[in-house]
């Protein structure tokens, strides 16, 4: 089984996560069982399940950048009145 990152599994909702941890839980059985093929779908609802929280993640970003952005702006303009 594919393990979403830790940034990702740490945005998730506890309700998001305790699904997330029992579905890898079954999707690693289900791989000690050599039965990929089930293993395989159990991975796909780990990726629709996950996308929210990389949505957060996103989100997170470009907040991120624009208040980097804002500062920077502010940096500048606090330089040219400085001169």
């Amino acid at each position: 089984m594919r393990h979403c990152s830790v940034q990702v599994r740490g945005l998730l909702t506890r309700d998001e996560l305790d699904r997330y941890n029992a579905l890898i839980e079954v999707g690693s059985f289900l791989e000690s069982q050599q039965r990929h093929d089930l293993a395989y779908t159990v991975q796909k609802e780990i990726d629709i399940l996950i996308l929210p929280a990389i949505e957060r993640l996103k989100d997170k970003g470009r907040e991120r950048d624009r208040a980097t952005k804002e500062y920077l702006e502010a940096k500048e303009q606090q330089t040219e009145e400085e001169e």
